[in-house]
């Protein structure tokens, strides 16, 4: 009984602080102050700072800015026309058109950015204004777009991962391995939704003749060459055994600069912006994580998670029930926090679930990210719903409503990765030359 009180006053303290529109990293060092000095004997700022430190100062960290800085710099370059230009002659042809350019546009650029708001961003830039000269519905194009840009939190390198990887204690090289094939798999769905769309409807895709021969369609495909090779590099040293996720990070930095110079993109104004923009989207995330690291600092002295997991087990709840009850606890707590702070502010919590439930923390890694990606497109908080309504100026109503059928895909594959675990665990259990962190 007393930890159900313990839970309901953390849990009034906090949705009181981010209620009264409180940072969320001040939010969970208010909570973890207030859970130490009145459910604990030891000094509160003495434990946090230290606890902070030894939690901060991890090597792993260091992927985090080196990406989202490789993110920005190719925000700046001239990349996403590259990959229109590149894109658009092989994916005319199929059952849809020029609308699958938006779902393989995110998905490559997914894997050089690890953010979903770049990748919907840079893609959007590239492909709204083309496929609205060419007559495509206005519902389509925004809807596939804002759904298929939340493969960049899954696709590697994700920033996700990395923050989840660093909370649980896993190898982010591992992570980023579980992520590959349902990413594939999850955009071969959504690819699967546009051309299930064209046969319903064939009289709203637009008619365009296909002039171009084998030839030339390759020839085109040049324009694609910079990135893959950027995606083969980064990725690849990190899976071949050459590199760590964090050395991964320093070679796609250089990469992306070397790609913008080669561009004539590389002017001291974007390197400014590319620097700056990294440095605040880095400062926030590493603000939240030491939020949650005080947080469960203090959620370890007062025992509650393993009270928590012990009140789950009584409950004898199955691994199915556990996952489904999870799933709406995320997408009901996605709807007023984004991504990175709904998974470092339940962590200390969930962690001992579901490590009791006999659940590897891999393949929840993914689970946990399909259903980040779901929140982020839904209403009222979805960060991608905000990032479209800047790009287009429609009402959030109108968004989340042509995202809606991406939405209930993303369900469809919570229960994919349930009935078939080892789309995420077949590659970090398989790939040996893998080194870790």
């Amino acid at each position: 009984m007393d930890q159900i009180y313990l839970v309901l006053i953390f849990l009034f303290a906090l949705f009181l602080l981010l209620g009264s529109g409180v940072w969320v990293a001040l939010s969970l060092f208010g909570v973890a102050y207030l859970g130490l000095e009145m459910f604990t004997s030891r000094p509160a700022g003495d434990a946090m700072l230290t606890r902070i430190w030894t939690g901060s100062s991890s090597w792993t960290l260091t992927a985090l800015p080196l990406f989202i800085w490789m993110g920005e710099i190719l925000f700046r370059s001239r990349l996403s026309q590259d990959m229109f230009r590149g894109l658009s002659p092989w994916m005319q042809r199929l059952p849809g058109g020029l609308v699958h350019v938006n779902i393989v546009g995110c998905t490559i650029f997914a894997a050089v950015s690890g953010s979903s708001a770049a990748t919907l961003t840079t893609v959007g830039k590239m492909s709204i204004p083309e496929l609205r000269a060419r007559n495509y519905p206005e519902y389509m194009i925004i809807g596939t777009l804002t759904g298929a840009a939340t493969l960049g939190l899954m696709i590697p390198p994700s920033l996700t991962l990395i923050v989840y990887g660093v909370a649980v204690e896993q190898s982010i090289s591992k992570l980023f391995m579980a992520g590959i094939l349902p990413g594939i798999v999850l955009a071969g769905m959504f690819m699967a939704y546009v051309a299930g769309w064209s046969f319903i409807r064939p009289k709203e895709v637009p008619v365009i003749a296909d002039k171009m021969s084998f030839g030339q369609k390759l020839n085109e495909s040049r324009f694609l060459i910079p990135i893959i090779l950027l995606i083969l590099v980064v990725i690849g040293s990190m899976y071949g055994g050459f590199a760590t996720a964090t050395e991964a990070a320093a070679i796609g930095v250089v990469g992306a600069f070397i790609l913008a110079a080669l561009q004539g993109s590389l002017t001291k104004e974007a390197f400014i912006e590319s620097l700056l923009g990294a440095t605040r989207t880095s400062a926030m995330i590493a603000f939240i994580l030491m939020g949650a690291i005080a947080l469960t600092l203090a959620m370890g002295f007062t025992g509650l998670p393993r009270a928590l997991a012990e009140f789950i087990e009584a409950l004898q709840l199955s691994r199915f029930s556990l996952l489904l009850a999870l799933m709406l606890f995320y997408i009901i707590l996605g709807m007023f926090l984004d991504g990175i702070s709904s998974v470092v502010l339940t962590m200390a919590i969930v962690q001992p679930m579901v490590e009791g439930a006999g659940i590897d923390l891999i393949w929840f890694g993914i689970f946990i990210v399909v259903v980040v990606e779901m929140a982020q497109i839904t209403p009222p908080i979805g960060f991608n719903l905000f990032v479209m309504q800047g790009i287009t100026r429609h009402e959030m109503g109108y968004i989340a409503k042509t995202a809606l059928p991406l939405f209930l895909i993303m369900v469809v594959m919570v229960f994919v990765l349930i009935g078939f675990p080892e789309l995420a665990t077949y590659l970090p259990d398989n790939m040996v030359n893998s080194v870790g962190r």
